[in-house]
């Protein structure tokens, strides 16, 4: 399986904000979380470790390559990948 940089939302940051962690392709547009939070008290996954989710690419404005970038955008049950 190809290890993969996404990019999760960080909830409660005032801003729109996404933390790039590394994620397992598993098929399709469904990746499982392997990154860990090494700052659980400051920063809050929208997705935590472990979690399998589906990403889209998207735009991030804040990017400065200009490049779309998987996003996760929801969590999929395991049984369902």
């Amino acid at each position: 399986m190809k290890e993969e940089t996404i990019y999760v939302y960080l909830l409660d940051e005032g801003v729109d904000v996404w933390r790039p962690v590394k994620a397992i392709h598993v098929r399709d547009k469904i990746y499982k979380i392997v990154s860990e939070n090494q700052d659980q008290e400051d920063e809050k996954w929208q997705f935590s470790t472990g979690d399998f989710v589906r990403c889209e690419l998207k735009h991030l404005s804040e990017t400065d390559d200009y490049q779309d970038k998987l996003i996760a955008v929801e969590r999929v049950q395991e049984e369902s990948t």
